[in-house]
């Protein structure tokens, strides 16, 4: 008789790795999918992105950091879509642009800046 092989379901706490062994990501499994506050490394061990998981999808407030320090990007998700205020940033630290998402679209006002962090222009979204 032959039987099924079955892998085995991920089930708490998970961790990736780089091929050298290093800690690539930290977070929860829950019957295989990804659950809970999840962290992103990079390869010198400095946090690359934070947020959390709701079976596998984008949940809550998230962000992302730069390889060379300061941070990307940051906002939150809602059934893994962008969702409410966002910001990104130039890799001088000031501010690139701001505006709020909807199910996963740009709405409203739109900022953009330049690199010195004068205002460039501000567009507007229906969503």
């Amino acid at each position: 008789m032959k039987g099924t092989q079955r892998k085995k379901v991920p089930d708490g706490p998970y961790s990736e790795l780089y091929k050298d062994g290093t800690l690539a990501a930290e977070g929860q499994m829950a019957g295989g999918r990804k659950t809970g506050l999840w962290r992103y490394h990079f390869k010198d061990g400095r946090l690359r992105a934070e947020g959390a998981y709701d079976a596998d999808q984008f949940t809550g407030f998230w962000f992302w950091n730069r390889a060379g320090g300061g941070r990307l990007q940051e906002g939150s998700f809602e059934n893994n879509l962008q969702t409410g205020p966002w910001k990104r940033w130039h890799d001088n630290g000031k501010q690139l642009d701001e505006g709020d998402w909807r199910a996963g679209k740009r709405v409203g006002e739109w900022r953009t800046y330049d690199k010195a962090g004068k205002l460039k222009k501000t567009q507007k979204f229906k969503g």
